[in-house]
Parts: structure tokens; C-alpha cells; sequence
């Protein structure tokens, strides 16, 4: 028989300390909980034991002799009572928010929700057990801090993010072998990191990896939950990555990553959870203390207040969610080694309790925490709730992912007009946008394409979503793509065509690294990966998510972005601490950035005002002393035209990377310089880079790209 001491509050979890384990549960609402301990494999749990103690809202109890591996979960005694926000149902196993591991796999059926489904009476709580189709948390032995991400802490000035999914990204690549493949310890195959080491990556951003559900409509399809935007736990990695290496391979791989100078972020998904809305199952926080963890509707506690488009919100604004969140992110870090965060529609977790506001008690926290004040915070700044498009609203430390330069670079490329001034906003930094809260370029996340839309290829390949494998009939996704076919939608096999396409690609590339902030590249878009036109691949776990290396379309176009990489790298005017304003620089009549008409004169207001121009100039690192000054000539135009470089930018004039060249570079010695008053020719739908000496005529770029 076993015997439970009172055990203590805290730390919540399951935590092993040599001789048992304490167990520790928050449930402001609930009335008792009972701990389930399970053998592996088996449906139903062989002991039940009462918590017996109670501190502070948290039930705790220590049991003796209790191991490392150890399944388990809880049933949570409280009213049933959705009127009034309560939904406790202890015929539903739930899982501990603070499982380290996770073991099993939801197994949808009627049971796993706490109301009777299919009746029409509503909120009939439902008896029947469900612990056969339930995970379970597994005691793991105490997290140690061994690892601080901080020791390979890089600048956000000197970054370059790759974003990727981890199966997507390792599960075809030839050099990993079948057990390798679409796990966590594929991650670190020196294959993966030869690859983002040649494009010039310096951070790895995971799209999400704590536990996530497959939601039951698309298991029904025969499909999953790819991305892994239905989170059920926080601390937990994803077990469908875990393969031979389990936990240990994740951390193996972070590791092997830092080591080779890569620094891993994750996608973290703390608006909402796998339960839906009032109608969805209870897995974990509904039957914990659907009250405590839910944002409800303050005239309808029976329904969730729904600002994700997912069914639910956390609320961030109870301080045990919060202290939950924190908890986690700390986890991430100090476990596992992560360097930072990209937070899934962030606005939700500034909601205070419903309004979204840059002093939140969650962003204050984070700053004040000493482990989480160090890492990199990644804002998608936006939900669904009203008010919720909040780019540039958040607060110092943070960097957003900046859709604005997204849609901004796609319409310039495509020949929209009335773009350029927008453009060049965001060449310089986006300082409209991110100086009112005191921040830098670096708070501005530039991007062409992310997981969520088209890839680069098929923004030149695709004017309409083909979402048709989502079993939706093509109406999820959006229609506002910024796309352009060229003549033909989807493949092509016209060499005009394919050339004009490889052409775009390589312009937009070279936009976002030429751009002050941060480049940020997807998985794939060195190698012209395309998803067939769907816009919204996030239950696509096959070819269409999956990086295709046994294909290269463009051969040349990883090198390509690997040369842009290596000359933002070299030109510390490429990646700037401060924003560019066009001020005077003293002593010269240069400005810190100069914009130019082709004619060679500065940009005046008539042609700021030119809603149909096409085509300028961008000069910088006049400020920088020592620094090679830049050159950057685009042209949008479906003709050439002729630049001018007037004597007032001086000279002379080198051209180092050309959008026109298969891999950018200008082999040096080639072309010969250009001296000042002299004339470039600038091709149809190109970037030209060049570089002019110092003052003192020292090279900081370092020779030609």
C-alpha cells in the first residue's frame, strides 16, 4: 500500500530528488485531486493517491520509491458548473502543465471531452473515463541548469534566422540515416549544419516543438497538425521527434548547433491550447481550472473569449498562468539551451485582461527576469481580437516579425506602384515604426516569405491558392499573397519565364539582406522549394512540407544567399545599431543614407511624390569611419535604364554583387570601377551593389563580397 506525505508547494511538477518524488498541482477552484500513476502501455492506471495537502491553490503530495520514468497524470475534483466557468470532470485523466516528457498519444473519440456530445441538452457532463485515450506526463530526473545560451550569445545586428520545422527539414536529406530522419537528432548531422553554415545562418528558429496536438477534424481527414500550432503542454518536447536519441537528441543537437555558432530559437504558442472553445476536449488546463487558465467572457462564463482564431485564450493576465509561462521559457533555457523566442500571436499575451497594452505585467516580468531578460523575444505582432494588429507597439527588447517589409518587397517587385517610399522606409530600419518605443533596426524582423504562405517560389509562380490537399475545398489560406505568375500558373518549362521567376527570386533575397534589421530566411527558399501553390500547408506532413534535397531547381541560388550573407557580414554598414535618418554627416555634404534618382540627384519631393518610379538609389556608410561606403541601385522596371553616379557620392565606384548573376558575386577584377560623374547600366529588374573606399581608402568590407 502505498503511503503519500504532505510533500511541498513548490516547485510545481513532478520532481524527483534521489528517493521519491514530489508531486505539485495548481487548481484554485478545484476541491481535490487525485494522482493516477500508470505503467507503460497499459489503459489504466494501477494506483490512484489522494494529494493530501493543500497550500497557497497548490495540491502537493510526496510518494516514496517513485523512479524516474514513472507515468502518470491527474483527475481533478470541482463543480461542474459552465455557467459559472467551472468544468471539472474527474472521470477525465488530464495532463500536468509541468510534465518534462510526454508518453502516448491523443486517441480521439466522444470520451475525451467532459459534456456528452451529440445530445441536445448542453453542458451534460460526461462519465465516461478517458484515460485510455489520454497521454501521460513522465517523471524525468531533476532539470540541471547546465547550459546558458548566453555563452554563444550573438548580437541581433550580426543575425540571420533560418526558419524551419524539424522533420521538414531532416526527413529527406540523403546523408541522415532512416532513424535519424525527421528527429531531433538529425538536427545536429553535420550535413544540416554544413548547409545553414554555407547560407550564413546564424540562428535556427524551430517551428513548434512542445506537445501538440493533431486536431480530431484533421485526424479524421487522414491528416495532422504539421506546423505544431495546437500546444497541450509547455514543457514537454513533441514525442513524434523524440527517435533513438529522445530528449537527450534535442539537447545534443542545440548543443552541436551552438558549437558550430547557430543558436536555436523556438516557436512558442502561448495565446491559446489544443482544448478549443467551450466545446473542445478536456486535456490538461479545462479540467485543471478552466477559470483560472481561460480568458472567458465576462457576461457568458460558459464560453472562452476567442482572440487566436483557435477556439481559446490563455490568460496571461492570471499571475499562475504567467508564473506557468515563465516557468516554461526559464525551462527552455536553462535545460535545453535555447537562445530565444518567437512568440505566436503575441498580442494575446499583452491582453491585461482584454485590451492589449506594451506595459503588461508579462513583458514587465520578462524583463526583470534574469534568465529570460537575455534571450532573443520574437513578437508575431498580432491576433485576431479587436485592436490586435499592434506592429511596432512592443516594448524595448523585443524584435516583430515585420509583415509591413514583407508585402511592401513583394509589391515593388511585382511592379506595383506607389511602393518605393514604404521600401525604402523599411531599407533603413522601418524607424517609423519601431523608433517611437526607443528601439533600434533590430527590432524590425525583415522577411519575403515565413511557414505561413507562399514560399519565395511560389510568390513568383502562383496569382491563386491552391490549398485543395487541406480537404477545405480551398477555403482556408488567404487571398492576399502579393503574388505574381509571369504567364503561366504553377510549373512552367519556358525558359523566358524560369529565368524572369529565378531573376525575382534572387531581387527579393537580396532586398531582405540588404535591408537594416534582421534577415530572416525559410526553410527551403535557398533551394527554390515550392508547396504547389498552397498557402496554408500546416497539415501537409509529406513532399509538400517537407524539403525536398534530392531536387534543386536552382542550383546556384543557395550560393547566392550565402554570398549576400557574407557581404552584410563585411560591410558593418549593411547591419547598423542605429537607425538611418539623412542627417548631415560633418565635415562633408554627404548624409548618412543618401536616396538617388537615376539622373544622380538626391531624391527631391516631386520624385517622392512619383508614384509610378521604379527605380533609385541607396547610399550609405558615410558615418561609419573607416568603413567602405555602399552603393545599392534597384530597379523594378521591366527595362534598364541608366544610372547616373553624381560627383557629390564621390567614387570611385566598384560593382561587388549583381541580382543579374547567378550567385551575386562580380568575380573582382571583371568590371572595371566606375569614377564619379560616371554612368552604370542598370538591367530590367535589378539589384547592382557596389562599394567606394574611405576617407582613408581602408576596406572594412573585405574584398568583394
Amino acid at each position: 500500500m502505498i503511503v503519500i506525505e504532505e510533500g511541498v508547494p513548490a516547485p510545481l511538477g513532478a520532481h524527483f530528488d534521489g528517493r521519491g518524488v514530489n508531486f505539485a498541482l495548481f487548481s484554485q477552484n478545484a476541491t481535490a485531486v487525485d494522482l493516477c500513476l500508470f505503467d507503460p502501455g497499459e489503459r489504466h492506471e494501477r494506483q490512484v493517491v489522494r494529494l493530501p495537502c493543500r497550500t497557497d491553490d497548490v495540491f502537493h503530495g510526496y510518494l516514496h520509491g517513485v523512479l524516474p520514468g514513472q507515468h502518470y497524470g491527474y483527475r481533478v475534483h470541482g463543480p461542474w458548473e459552465p455557467a459559472h466557468g467551472h468544468r471539472f470532470n474527474p472521470a477525465k485523466l488530464v495532463i500536468d502543465p509541468y510534465a518534462r516528457e510526454i508518453a502516448g498519444r491523443i486517441r480521439w473519440n466522444d470520451s475525451v471531452y467532459g459534456y456528452r456530445r451529440g445530445i441536445q441538452r448542453e453542458d451534460v457532463i460526461d462519465r465516461r473515463d478517458s484515460a485510455p485515450s489520454m497521454p501521460r506526463g513522465i517523471v524525468t530526473r531533476t532539470d540541471t541548469p547546465d547550459f546558458t545560451p548566453t555563452q554563444n550569445h550573438r548580437p541581433l545586428s550580426e543575425t540571420v534566422i533560418y526558419e524551419a520545422h524539424v522533420k521538414a527539414l531532416t526527413m529527406t536529406h540523403p546523408a541522415l540515416t532512416e532513424a535519424e530522419r525527421g528527429t531531433y537528432l538529425g538536427l545536429a548531422h553535420p550535413a544540416i549544419i554544413e548547409h545553414l553554415l554555407k547560407l550564413g545562418v546564424t540562428a535556427l528558429e524551430l517551428l513548434p516543438i512542445q506537445a501538440f496536438a493533431d486536431d480530431r477534424f484533421l485526424v479524421e481527414k487522414g491528416l495532422v497538425n504539421f506546423w505544431g500550432y495546437q500546444p497541450y503542454n509547455y514543457f514537454a518536447p513533441e514525442p513524434r521527434y523524440l527517435g533513438e536519441g529522445g530528449t537527450g537528441g534535442l539537447r545534443f543537437a542545440i548543443r552541436e548547433l551552438a558549437a558550430a555558432g547557430i543558436e536555436t530559437l523556438l516557436d512558442v504558442v502561448y495565446n491559446h491550447t489544443a482544448e478549443g472553445d467551450h466545446t473542445g476536449p478536456t486535456l490538461s488546463f479545462r479540467g485543471i481550472d478552466n477559470l483560472s487558465y481561460y480568458k472567458l467572457k465576462p457576461e457568458n462564463l460558459r464560453e472562452d473569449v476567442d482572440c487566436t482564431g483557435c477556439g481559446n485564450t490563455l490568460d496571461i493576465a492570471n499571475p499562475r498562468a504567467m508564473q506557468m509561462v515563465l516557468d516554461s521559457l526559464r525551462h527552455w533555457v536553462q535545460s535545453y539551451g535555447i537562445a530565444g523566442f518567437r512568440f505566436d500571436l503575441a498580442t494575446s499575451l499583452g491582453r491585461a485582461p482584454y485590451d492589449f497594452s506594451h506595459r503588461a505585467a508579462f513583458f514587465q516580468a520578462l524583463r526583470q527576469d534574469p534568465t529570460l531578460a537575455r534571450v532573443k523575444l520574437i513578437a508575431e505582432p498580432w491576433d485576431i481580437g479587436h485592436g490586435g494588429y499592434r506592429l511596432g507597439g512592443y516594448p524595448y527588447g523585443w524584435s516583430e516579425w515585420n509583415d509591413q517589409f514583407r508585402d511592401t518587397l513583394r509589391g515593388f517587385w511585382r511592379g506595383d506602384h506607389g511602393t518605393l517610399g514604404k521600401l525604402t522606409q523599411g531599407l533603413s530600419g522601418s524607424r517609423e515604426i519601431f523608433s517611437p518605443s526607443c528601439r533600434a533596426p533590430q527590432a524590425s524582423i525583415n522577411y519575403a516569405a515565413s511557414h505561413d504562405g507562399y514560399t519565395l517560389a511560389d510568390v513568383v509562380a502562383f496569382e491563386q491558392k491552391h490549398n485543395y490537399a487541406n480537404g477545405e475545398d480551398n477555403r482556408d489560406g488567404h487571398g492576399h499573397n502579393l503574388s505574381r505568375n509571369y504567364g503561366v500558373e504553377g510549373p512552367s518549362d519556358d525558359p523566358a519565364i524560369l529565368s524572369l521567376r529565378a531573376r525575382q527570386t534572387r531581387n527579393m533575397l537580396a532586398t531582405v539582406f540588404l535591408a537594416q534589421g534582421v534577415p530572416m530566411l525559410l526553410m527551403g527558399d535557398e533551394r527554390g522549394r515550392s508547396q504547389a501553390g498552397n498557402n496554408n500547408a500546416y497539415c501537409q506532413d509529406n513532399a509538400v512540407g517537407w524539403m525536398d534535397w534530392a531536387h534543386d531547381p536552382d542550383p546556384d541560388l543557395a550560393a547566392f544567399v550565402g554570398n549576400l550573407s557574407a557581404l552584410r557580414r563585411r560591410c558593418p554598414s549593411l547591419h547598423r545599431r542605429h537607425f538611418l535618418v539623412g542627417a548631415r554627416v560633418d565635415g562633408t555634404d554627404l548624409r548618412d543614407v543618401h536616396w538617388l534618382s537615376p539622373d544622380g540627384t538626391e531624391m527631391d519631393g516631386d520624385a517622392w511624390n512619383d508614384g509610378g518610379r521604379q527605380s533609385f538609389g541607396m547610399q550609405i556608410g558615410n558615418d561609419i569611419e573607416g568603413a567602405q561606403r555602399v552603393l545599392v541601385l534597384m530597379n523594378a522596371a521591366e527595362t534598364p535604364c541608366d544610372f547616373r553616379l553624381a560627383p557629390t557620392i564621390g567614387g570611385p565606384w566598384r560593382r561587388v554583387f549583381d541580382t543579374a548573376l547567378a550567385t551575386g558575386t562580380v568575380p573582382p577584377n571583371t568590371v572595371p570601377t566606375v569614377g564619379e560623374g560616371g554612368t552604370v547600366a542598370l538591367a530590367a529588374r535589378n539589384i547592382l551593389v557596389l562599394k567606394a573606399p574611405p576617407a582613408d581608402s581602408a576596406d572594412a568590407c573585405g574584398g568583394t563580397a
